[in-house]
C-alpha cells in the first residue's frame, strides 16, 4: 500500500498509539526507535490502571503450566533475562519459596513442573530450583516440613512504563497524557483520529496506522471510537491485593496453594511491608472504578492465615488496590483458567489504512508483544529493525545496583543509605537529574516526608508527565506507603500552587 499524503500537505504520522499502558508505551517506544513518528495518547495518567496494579513481578508463570501454555511461559522466562539487563534499576532477582501441600499437588508434579520452569526458556544469571526442608523456627506453621525453591524477579511496574515513555520520547515520540482519542475514522487513505485533552480543547491528527492498546477499553475503542465490531470479546478479570506489615523477615517471597488451586503471592515490599495477591474475579463496570472486595480481602487473609505463624485480621490491611486484568475471552468458565496469552489482530480493508488492536498480554511479555506488533505492521510502514533486546531502558546504563550505591554515595555522602537505594532501585542514573549540582539537602528544597524534596517532584512533573499527587505517591513513587495524611496534604497544595502560579509547566 502506497503511503498517502493529507490534503492540508503535512506529513502524517506512521503511527497513534491508544493507551498508555505497558502495551501501549512499549509499542510507541519500540516503534520510535525504528525511526517511524508517533504520537501516543492516553486518557489518564501513564500505567494508571492495570499496568500500575499488578503483582509486580517479572515472571515466567509457573501456574500456567498447568494449563499447558507452553509458548507463553516459554517467551516470558525468556524475557526475564532480557529485562534484567535492560532494566537493573527497578527489575531485580526474587526466589520464591512454594510450600509442599501433598493433597494440593502431589511432590513430583511440582518437581516436574520446576524443572521444565528451569528449562524452559534461556536462563544465564537466576538460579535454578531447589528442594528446601523446612524447621520449626521459620515463619510457617510447623505442618509444613517441605518445600520448593525458585528464582522470578521483582518489578516496579508503573515505572517500567515510564521509563518505556522516556525513551520513547528521547527518539522523537510525542507522549499525550491527559489526553482522550474521541473517534478516528479511515479517510483519503488515512486515519483522521481526532484527539482531546483535559481542558476540553480537540485537535485533527492523521496518521498511516492506528494502533489499539487500551487495555479494558479495546473492545470499546473498536466500536465506539472506530465505530467498528470487535473480532474479540475482553473478558475483564479483577485482581486485587493488599499491603500489611511485613509479614517475616528475609529477602524471599512465598507461593502459597490453596484449596481451591490458586495461588497467592507474599512478597516482601517497600522495605517494612508485605505485598499479598491475587485474586480472579470476574469483573462487571467501568475499569476506573474499581476496588478489592470485602471477599476478595478476607479470601487473601485466609489463605496466609492458613500457612504463616502470625495471624493478620482486616485491620493489618495498611492499603489495598484492584486492577481489571483485559483478558482474551476463550469462554472458561474459571477466570483463573483464563490464558494471559495476547492476540493481536489488523484490521486492514483494501487499499484502507490498518488498525492493530492488543488483546490481553502481560507485564512480563511487553516487549516481544510490541515487537510482534511491529511485524504486523511491516507491509504499511518503512521502520528499521528491532532494537530493545539490547538497549537499556532510561537510567539503566550502570552495571550493579552496589556499584551504584557506592557511586551516589561518593557524590553526595550528604544523603542517606535509605535515600540512595530508592533513588537507585526508582531512577538508576536518572537521579542525578535532579541531585547533580546540590551539595547539602538544604539544596534539593522543601522535604515532603519519606525523602522526597521539592527538587525530585519538580523533576517529576517536569520529566515524567506527573500532575496529581495520586501520580507521583502510587506510580511514580511508592512514597503513599510512607507519608501520613498532613504530608500528603501538603504536597497536594504545593502542587496546585505550582500549577496555578508562574511559570507553570502543566
Amino acid at each position: 500500500m502506497g503511503k498517502a499524503t493529507p490534503k492540508n500537505g503535512q506529513a502524517p504520522l506512521d503511527l497513534v498509539v491508544i493507551g498508555g499502558g505497558i502495551n501501549g508505551v512499549g509499542i510507541a517506544n519500540d516503534a520510535a526507535g525504528r525511526g517511524l513518528s508517533v504520537l501516543l495518547c492516553e486518557q489518564h495518567d501513564l500505567a494508571a490502571h492495570t499496568s500500575s496494579a499488578s503483582s509486580k513481578l517479572i515472571h515466567g508463570g509457573l501456574r500456567y503450566l498447568e494449563h499447558f501454555e507452553f509458548r507463553l511461559v516459554h517467551e516470558a522466562l525468556g524475557e526475564r533475562e532480557v529485562l534484567l539487563r535492560k532494566a537493573p534499576h527497578i527489575i531485580w532477582p526474587l526466589r520464591f519459596v512454594l510450600p509442599h501441600r501433598s493433597h494440593l499437588r502431589p511432590r513430583w508434579m511440582l518437581r516436574a513442573g520446576l524443572f521444565l520452569y528451569d528449562h524452559l526458556g534461556a536462563r544465564t544469571t537466576l538460579p535454578g530450583s531447589t528442594a528446601l526442608r523446612l524447621d520449626a523456627r521459620g515463619p510457617l506453621q510447623s505442618r509444613f516440613t517441605h518445600a520448593f525453591e525458585y528464582s522470578d524477579c521483582w518489578a516496579d511496574d508503573a515505572r517500567l512504563v515510564v521509563l518505556n515513555a522516556i525513551q520513547a520520547r528521547a527518539l522523537g515520540a510525542d507522549i499525550r497524557t491527559r489526553t482522550r482519542c474521541v473517534s478516528a475514522r479511515r479517510e483519503g487513505g488515512l486515519w483522521q483520529v481526532k484527539l482531546q485533552n483535559a481542558g476540553g480543547i480537540s485537535e485533527l491528527v492523521q496518521a498511516r496506522t492506528l494502533v489499539n492498546a487500551s487495555g479494558p477499553w479495546a473492545a470499546e475503542v473498536i466500536e465506539q471510537v472506530v465505530a467498528g465490531r470487535s473480532p474479540h470479546g475482553v473478558r475483564l478479570v479483577q485482581g486485587s491485593h493488599i499491603v500489611v506489615p511485613q509479614l517475616h523477615p528475609g529477602p524471599q517471597s512465598y507461593i502459597l496453594q490453596n484449596e481451591d488451586q490458586r495461588i497467592v503471592f507474599v512478597i516482601p515490599y517497600e522495605q517494612h511491608f508485605s505485598l499479598i495477591g491475587t485474586t480472579d474475579l470476574d469483573y462487571q463496570g467501568d475499569p476506573a472504578d474499581i476496588s478489592p472486595t470485602p471477599g476478595e480481602e478476607r479470601y487473601l487473609l485466609d489463605v496466609v492465615n492458613a500457612h504463616f505463624k502470625r495471624q493478620l485480621t482486616l485491620q493489618d490491611i495498611h492499603h489495598r488496590y484492584a486492577g481489571v486484568r483485559p483478558l482474551l475471552d476463550d469462554e472458561d468458565d474459571n477466570p483463573s483458567a483464563v490464558t494471559r496469552d495476547y492476540t493481536l489482530t489488523v484490521d486492514a480493508p483494501e487499499n484502507e489504512p490498518p488498525l492493530l488492536s492488543v488483546f490481553g498480554g502481560k507485564l512480563t511479555t511487553y516487549r516481544r508483544l510490541a515487537e510482534a506488533a511491529l511485524e504486523k505492521l511491516v507491509p504499511w510502514l518503512d521502520g528499521g529493525p528491532a532494537w530493545t533486546a539490547s538497549h537499556a531502558l532510561p537510567g539503566g546504563n550502570f552495571e550493579t545496583q552496589a556499584a551504584l550505591h557506592n557511586e551516589l554515595a561518593t557524590l553526595f555522602p550528604w544523603l542517606t543509605p535509605l535515600q540512595i537505594a530508592r533513588y537507585v532501585r526508582s531512577y538508576g542514573t536518572l537521579c542525578r537529574e535532579f541531585l547533580d549540582e546540590a551539595q547539602r539537602s538544604e539544596d534539593l528544597g522543601e522535604d515532603f516526608g519519606g525523602g522526597l524534596s521539592e527538587r525530585e517532584v519538580s523533576y517529576l512533573c517536569d520529566r515524567e508527565w506527573a500532575i496529581t499527587s495520586e501520580d507521583i505517591l502510587w506510580r511514580r513513587t511508592k512514597l503513599g506507603l510512607h507519608l501520613g495524611a498532613a504530608q500528603q496534604q501538603r504536597l497536594g497544595e504545593y502542587l496546585e500552587s505550582q500549577r496555578m502560579g508562574p511559570g507553570s509547566t502543566n
